[in-house]
């Protein structure tokens, strides 16, 4: 009796300090009618019937502690009687009455609260025999099996060996009821920390707010990053978290103003002037003007479509492609510009038309053909009809003037070499002069032999060397 109390004492003292180390406990009850055999002493294994020869009945109450979310400590207490074995030849054996207290480890294959959770156990035990005034320390191993029926009770089946420390093992049997009771209820999982827990949580992976559903919302606008097109900026409900900084009711992504309050047909750029022109757009945007003169109104003193603002001739009537300047000819350069007001021509020839390609040829005819005496500026009578057709040229572009150059090969002397060619050239200016062409569209110079055309080693190449250049050209 004594070892039977000592061991009782031993559980309850487990029983204690499980339930003040549990940081979340649960605990339960738990009733089973019992079915077991008791031998007396050690069965025969070689019958198999004995494991169901369960002549033993009782009744358990256990007490059921919970470790973490799968493992309890369950302590049961069971009282009953059991009938061993008639031995052969002998008197009927009698009922015995039987008292057991156990610590088991259960573990649950599933969480507490699943409808069906099977369990494995194991402990240590005692029995003591009240009648035989015997006690045995036993290792009780088993399985069980908890349907739940409604919120905290579940029907309970369990079948367990007892091995024994004095060959009196044996099968224990229940069927029964356990209810959950007390203890802290566990706090619901919450993967991300953020305080709402995962069955409720839209977003358990992120810490979030509880007014988001447990979602984040960086920007701090009240809308969910999930839902906001623009997260990392403050913005409205009505654009999906996106901004709209001026208020005109265009989000910022669409407004091309978005400091300025603005309308739709703008996308979101105002027109304070109200004429149809955006004031980014508007040279006068706080008055009223008209398309073509990007906003403003009309103020063109010479009436050429182009604003006075802009007009480089506000007084000469003009083209806007000339920004207002009259171009007479049409040819892109303004008069002022133009050489050759009458004449169109490209900007590149200062408006004036270009030579022909045959007055070129003329031209060039005249360097080879203008020829002199030897060694003196005079020139021979075939050069006057040549410098005829140069004449001709002059009075077809009047707007032209002629630069004529004079050279010579390197025979002779350098200086009077230098000498001959500007006399040549000054031969060929008076001649022209003396045609009608005014001194004033000429200029003669001379460059000696220091620009050969070709090389003076040969007789052909002092010949290209001699001669007179005459060069047209816009001033």
């Amino acid at each position: 009796m004594k070892q039977f109390l000592t061991t009782l004492c031993l559980a309850l003292a487990l029983l204690i300090v499980q339930h003040q180390v549990s940081a979340q406990p649960n605990h339960g009850l738990t009733i089973r009618v019992l079915a077991y055999n008791y031998h007396n002493p050690e069965p025969d294994w070689k019958d198999w019937t004995d494991i169901f020869d369960t002549r033993g009945r009782g009744v358990e109450i256990a007490y059921n502690g919970r470790l973490d979310a799968r493992t309890w400590l369950v302590v049961p207490f069971k009282m009953g009687t059991a009938r061993g074995k008639t031995p052969p030849g002998g008197f009927p054996a009698r009922n015995e009455l039987l008292l057991n207290l156990d610590a088991h480890v259960q573990f649950n294959l599933f969480k507490y609260e699943s409808v069906i959770n099977p369990y494995l156990l194991m402990g240590v035990g005692s029995t003591w025999n009240a009648d035989a005034d015997r006690f045995d320390l036993n290792i009780p191993a088993g399985l069980g099996l908890n349907v739940k029926l409604l919120k905290d009770l579940y029907l309970n089946a369990q079948t367990q060996y007892r091995f024994s420390m004095d060959n009196r093992p044996g099968w224990h049997h229940g069927v029964g009821a356990t209810f959950f009771f007390g203890g802290a209820p566990e706090a619901p999982a919450d993967r991300d920390g953020d305080g709402v827990p995962d069955i409720t949580d839209n977003c358990p992976d992120v810490p979030g707010l509880a007014s988001l559903m447990g979602c984040p919302d960086r920007d701090g606008d009240g809308i969910a990053d999930a839902d906001d097109k623009c997260p990392d900026q403050a913005g409205l409900a009505a654009f999906m978290g996106c901004p709209d900084r001026d208020g005109d009711g265009i989000p910022d992504a669409e407004d091309e103003c978005p400091d300025q309050a603005g309308l739709a047909a703008f996308k979101g750029c105002p027109d304070t002037d109200g004429d149809g022109i955006p004031d980014h757009l508007d040279k006068c945007p706080r008055e009223a003007g008209i398309a073509a003169l990007q906003g403003c109104p009309v103020r063109d003193r010479d009436g050429d479509g182009t604003p006075d603002d802009e007009d480089m001739c506000p007084d000469e009537y003009g083209s806007p492609l000339t920004k207002g300047c009259p171009d007479r000819d049409g040819d892109g350069v303004i008069d002022r510009e133009d050489r050759c007001p009458d004449k169109p021509g490209p900007a590149s020839n200062k408006g004036c038309p270009e030579i022909k390609a045959e007055d070129k040829a003329k031209l060039e005819r005249a360097v080879k053909l203008v020829q002199f005496q030897t060694g003196k500026a005079v020139l021979l009578q075939r050069s006057f009809a040549v410098l005829d057709e140069v004449v001709a040229v002059m009075n077809q572009y009047p707007e032209y003037s002629l630069d004529i150059n004079g050279h010579t090969d390197s025979v002779g002397d350098d200086k009077m070499n230098q000498t001959l060619s500007e006399r040549r050239a000054k031969t060929c200016y008076d001649y022209l002069i003396s045609k009608g062409i005014p001194a004033s569209r000429m200029t003669h110079q001379g460059f000696g032999e220091t620009k050969p055309k070709a090389s003076n080693d040969t007789a052909a190449g002092r010949e290209q060397n001699r001669r007179v250049e005459f060069d047209l050209y816009v001033k």
